[in-house]
């Protein structure tokens, strides 16, 4: 007899984890993984998946039908390439776009009630403060990582058959922890007082919408528990609607580290790019985190408007980053050491 299972791919990563805690609550769970991982949930078997391999996606779901039957209830798709290290590299394509075409081939022989696909709020083209996005904004992604989305966006729509997909396009993910590798980065410059912690490439009164880790897990729950209520093809944009300027944010972990505001500078991107590549230069031990190719968009703004996925799921934010930095700054300055090795930091 078949046995409805959900598959959550990339289940041993930061946010697959904590999707795989939360349904594996109430349901039978298949974690597909690089690397079989040494734990597992009660609720979980770990299968080894390389999703840049077709054989190996097979293999997978060979498995899926001779232990669990054709039956699925949801496909949580979480697995991707994801590097601040480099502007451009072919694992976009191999992993993101055609992993998700390896999938979608093989779930074509069973019987799905739903693949939910994580995006990124940065497939839209940045906005100016005050502008929010929907889901209807324009597409205009500005580097690889968002544009891989956008061509998976498409494979699915393209691939999907009779399948009920839900694209989830998400803002910043943070948690109480940060794990947010430019909120983190920003942090770590203002604590150590670095020269380029006062300076900026662009308007300072530009920002980017984050999410808490625990709200991103909620509308994926959600998605998975209204899935016989939401239109065939759905896209929702998940994010929290204030979003914190640059300077925000800055006076903010300022004031709480050192209880007074540091102020921002604006600068040309020409010049930021030039001293990014001098760093670049003498940083022997650790490569700085900004890139001269980050600087042309280190100031795009993103604003949400995720009416939308209120109307469908019943889903609003529950933490905001502005109430959450504070639990950051605290855990920072109560084991500096411990909160650098949480966030992967070079120590100063």
């Amino acid at each position: 007899m078949d046995k409805e299972i959900i598959i959550v791919t990339g289940s041993s990563g930061r946010i697959g984890t904590q999707v795989v805690k939360r349904l594996g609550q109430e349901n039978s769970i298949v974690g597909f993984e690089l690397l079989k991982a040494i734990y597992a949930s009660e609720k979980e078997e770990l299968v080894p998946v390389d999703m840049g391999s077709d054989e190996s996606v097979a293999q997978a779901f060979v498995h899926i039908k001779n232990f669990y039957g054709k039956k699925i209830k949801s496909v949580i798709h979480l697995a991707a390439y994801y590097s601040f290290s480099q502007k451009h590299s072919p694992k976009y394509d191999q992993i993101t776009v055609q992993g998700t075409k390896r999938l979608l081939k093989e779930l074509k022989n069973f019987e799905v009630e739903q693949f939910v696909f994580t995006s990124t709020m940065l497939v839209h083209a940045p906005t100016k403060p005050g502008v929010k996005i929907t889901e209807d904004s324009p597409i205009k992604p500005t580097w690889d990582y968002p544009l891989s989305k956008v061509k998976t966006e498409k494979v699915i729509h393209d691939m999907r058959g009779n399948i009920p997909t839900v694209i989830l396009r998400i803002a910043g993910v943070y948690d109480n922890d940060c794990h947010s590798i430019p909120i983190s980065h920003q942090i770590q410059r203002i604590y150590e007082k670095k020269l380029e912690s006062r300076l900026f490439a662009g308007d300072v009164c530009h920002g980017a919408s984050f999410v808490h880790m625990d709200d991103v897990v909620n509308a994926i729950a959600l998605a998975v528990q209204k899935r016989k209520e939401l239109p065939p093809e759905t896209v929702l944009l998940i994010g929290e609607e204030k979003t914190m300027s640059y300077d925000e944010i800055q006076r903010s972990v300022s004031c709480l580290l050192y209880n007074k505001e540091f102020t921002t500078c604006s600068v040309p991107k020409w010049f930021a790019k030039i001293g990014a590549y001098l760093q670049g230069l003498v940083s022997f031990k650790h490569k700085p985190f900004i890139r001269p190719w980050m600087i042309d968009f280190a100031d795009d703004h993103y604003e949400l408007d995720c009416s939308r996925a209120k109307k469908l799921l019943g889903w609003k934010p529950t933490h905001s980053l502005e109430t959450t930095l504070p639990i950051m700054i605290g855990d920072l300055l109560k084991d500096p050491v411990k909160w650098y090795k949480k966030n992967q930091l070079n120590e100063k």
